[in-house]
């Protein structure tokens, strides 16, 4: 007869190692009641109890927007987001001006190039902010040329917080469409989407939003959804009109993960029960913080100008006694904090602190304490 039990587990569980605290840009810590949430019996994506979920968390992800208009939710990740920005927004050939200041917004004059999109691009230093004075100048330049500017909030590869207010204005002045990333910077810094006019903003889940990879977010003006009308391949699984549609009906167009959203579920409560000015008030101080305690043992911030500093990550510079490895290393080995090596150009050079999402002055006096003990000799 065969044997159609199912096999035992074992009676002796695996032994993980501890798990490190993470304090780089993303994933972040998860609260307790997050993790919680993922364990959960299993759910219907159609069933009316995951209806009830949606119909929590869109009005929600639109409060934190500061949008009334949709926040669309994609089972991928922040790079998903953007894409769906441009394919249901643009056509081939169509002129792109993007800013670039570091890694992540330099992936999207990549992408807009794969894209088929006629691409300009305005590049500052590692460190440095994109200023509003180069991108009026590239838009007077070629009036009516640009039919989308692309800008980065918080640039994640340097810790650079842009001045994006006033060039959201400037951009609509010349009819274009504004494509920003927030993908560390929304849920960490004031970002009132409709108050400042911009077109499309995504963020990702590992975040400022407290929960695993796996979602990401982006809102869709009506200016955008006028584009959306005007494009000719908008594709299939970003499709602006499926996912408006299902979201309508409190649904998904299609398979959504389902535990993820249990967990944005309860994420986004935990938010809303601080009160937003209080989670941006929480960052700053955290970011001013670490900033300021690491002027103190005596080391070089690559973002100078606390004006341009991101409320989400800081940025590093290693001292010449010590390399990046061996700090990252001290780090992770004594004290169980990870902290991020610099990418490209900058890899070896600076470490990078993640202060966003589930951390507080505790983890901040903690990776602080930390690394002076490591830096000394």
């Amino acid at each position: 007869m065969p044997n159609n039990t199912l096999p035992m587990p074992a009676t002796q569980a695996t032994t993980l190692p501890p798990t490190p605290h993470l304090m780089i840009p993303g994933p972040t810590p998860l609260p307790e009641s997050v993790r919680l949430a993922m364990g959960r019996p299993g759910i219907g994506h159609r069933s009316p109890e995951f209806g009830q979920v949606l119909e929590r968390v869109y009005p929600a992800l639109q409060t934190v927007f500061g949008t009334t208009q949709p926040v669309f939710v994609f089972t991928a990740s922040g790079t998903a987001a953007m894409e769906a920005a441009m394919v249901n927004t643009l056509n081939r050939g169509d002129a792109v001006l993007v800013l670039v200041c570091g890694v992540f917004s330099g992936r999207w004059a990549t992408m807009a190039t794969k894209l088929g999109m006629a691409v300009d691009t305005i590049t500052v230093p590692p460190g440095e902010a994109n200023t509003l004075t180069s991108l009026q100048h590239a838009l007077a330049n070629k009036p009516n040329h640009y039919k989308a500017v692309v800008l980065t909030h918080s640039e994640t590869s340097t810790g650079v917080l842009n001045d994006i207010e006033p060039m959201l204005a400037a951009i609509s002045g010349y009819g274009a469409l504004s494509m920003v990333d927030a993908v560390t910077s929304m849920g960490a810094t004031p970002f009132p989407v409709d108050t400042w006019g911009a077109d499309l903003v995504m963020s990702g889940s590992q975040k400022g939003f407290m929960m695993p990879p796996g979602l990401s977010f982006l809102s869709v003006s009506q200016n955008a959804w006028a584009a959306y009308e005007r494009c000719d391949y908008p594709g299939l699984y970003f499709d602006f009109g499926a996912y408006k549609k299902a979201q309508d009906a409190f649904s998904t167009p299609y398979t959504p993960a389902t535990h993820l959203y249990m967990a944005l579920d309860e994420a986004l409560q935990i938010m809303l029960t601080e009160g937003m000015p209080n989670v941006w008030a929480r960052h700053r101080g955290l970011r001013n913080t670490i900033r300021q305690g690491a002027t103190q043992l005596g080391l070089e911030l690559l973002v100078s100008d606390d004006h341009h500093a991101s409320d989400a990550v800081t940025s590093i510079k290693a001292p010449t006694h010590m390399d990046v490895p061996t700090i990252r290393a001290g780090l992770k080995n004594t004290h169980g904090i990870v902290v991020a090596n610099g990418q490209k150009e900058l890899k070896d050079t600076i470490i990078r602190i993640g202060h966003l999402g589930y951390q507080t002055q505790r983890e901040a006096t903690m990776v602080l304490s930390a690394l002076q003990q490591v830096l000394t000799p």
